[in-house]
């Protein structure tokens, strides 16, 4: 066993709020209660976003209300050096920083090309920081919509959708081999399922091409897809015998409503889980799993579910890995369960704060959606709020 193992059976104390506010003013607090308080309205959220979509489709100056509230919570900034400062701080307390240029894709080359080059920067910035332990990036911000998806489907490619596929091809090795020349892992975000199959096809090849002497690319498998724990097996006897290293980033997933949706309309099998219990019971099994093939595993484990990371910290002293082992990383959105990620890092745990960047105005959409899933989670705001109420009646009494 590792001397740095942790104790069988450590609890970490996900209720520790002066731990996991430690970084926020008394301010900030104020603002995150208002924040959350808003989003645990779902009629308000809506209305919201109704309004926000309207001004933008309409070319209305949105950043004014946008950028004090949602943007200055979710947000690191509208560029990398101005992220350097919230980098910074989480630093100060062990937590790294993963720079996310969180524009929607687009199918204009000019704008593929702008997206590409500031990913490359965002890769070589993190190469020179150590408080940047990982670069990332969203695939559909790199290929054509209609090819990808023509292509992910296993449709007859014409010879203009085979030229746009070599160009997606050739956009993702140019990310990940600067990656590999930056030793950076890259983190490959999981997308819509009628886009997910060439994605994997394609973050397998650069494993294979990448992965030789540990994992630099990393693939996503959202757990709420019932064939995942699945693929994540093909893909490690893959990697076995191909003699690389996996990178698996591991999420519940974020498109349901809009999967169950297009299944339905489409007339084919749903690809989401029956239920949430079934996503809980795989995402935590396919942790179970590369834990005991961490020989050739590095895991990201992206949630905010409490009884997920907690697992994750036992399955580690069982199995005699450091807390600090460079293939167990832990990881959770920015502005979002503070109490998970603070609380980890203070016990010596690899964690990493997911830091959207990007201009106000194309970040929006972003925004939006992290303002719909705290709604729609379970309880997500409602915890937050309790956590922040928590802190703040602490500060005033020891005050």
């Amino acid at each position: 066993m590792s001397d740095n193992a942790p104790k069988i059976n450590q609890k970490i104390n996900f209720n520790d709020t002066k731990i996991a506010f430690e970084s926020k003013t008394d301010g900030q607090l104020t603002k995150a209660h208002f924040l959350f308080k808003v989003m645990s309205s779902s009629g308000l959220v809506k209305l919201g976003n109704t309004l926000t979509k309207i001004a933008i489709g309409i070319h209305f100056p949105v950043g004014w209300a946008a950028r004090p509230t949602l943007y200055a919570h979710f947000v690191g900034g509208e560029t990398i050096q101005k992220c350097n400062k919230a980098v910074e701080t989480l630093g100060r307390y062990n937590v790294k920083a993963i720079l996310d240029y969180s524009v929607e894709g687009t199918d204009n080359d000019e704008a593929i090309e702008a997206a590409l080059q500031e990913t490359i920067q965002s890769i070589k910035n993190a190469g020179k920081n150590p408080n940047i332990p990982f670069a990332v990036f969203k695939p559909t911000a790199f290929g054509n919509s209609a090819a990808l998806e023509r292509a992910s489907e296993g449709l007859d490619l014409s010879e203009y959708d085979k030229k746009e596929l070599q160009k997606f091809k050739d956009r993702v090795n140019t990310l990940c081999k600067t990656a590999f020349e930056a030793d950076i892992p890259i983190l490959v975000d999981a997308e819509d399922t009628w886009f997910q199959n060439i994605f994997d096809v394609v973050v397998t090849e650069m494993m294979e091409k990448y992965n030789k002497e540990k994992a630099i690319v990393f693939n996503t498998y959202q757990m709420y897809r019932w064939d995942r724990l699945d693929i994540l097996k093909q893909a490690h006897k893959a990697a076995t015998e191909g003699a690389y290293y996996l990178g698996a980033k591991f999420v519940r997933g974020a498109y349901m409503e809009k999967e169950r949706a297009r299944a339905e309309e489409k007339g084919y099998k749903d690809p989401i889980q029956p239920d949430k219990d079934a996503t809980d019971r795989d995402y935590n099994l396919a942790l179970k799993y590369c834990i005991e093939n961490i020989e050739n595993i590095t895991i990201f484990n992206g949630t905010h579910n409490e009884y997920s990371s907690q697992y994750m910290v036992d399955l580690m002293a069982e199995h005699g890995i450091a807390k600090d082992d460079a293939r167990c990383w832990f990881s959770q959105l920015y502005g979002m369960s503070d109490h998970i990620s603070f609380n980890l890092a203070k016990e010596g745990y690899n964690v990493a704060k997911y830091l959207p960047y990007g201009p106000v105005r194309h970040v929006l959409p972003y925004l939006l959606r992290r303002a719909e899933e705290n709604t729609s989670a379970k309880g997500q705001s409602g915890r937050e709020l309790q956590l922040i109420e928590t802190e703040v009646r602490r500060r005033k009494d020891n005050k």
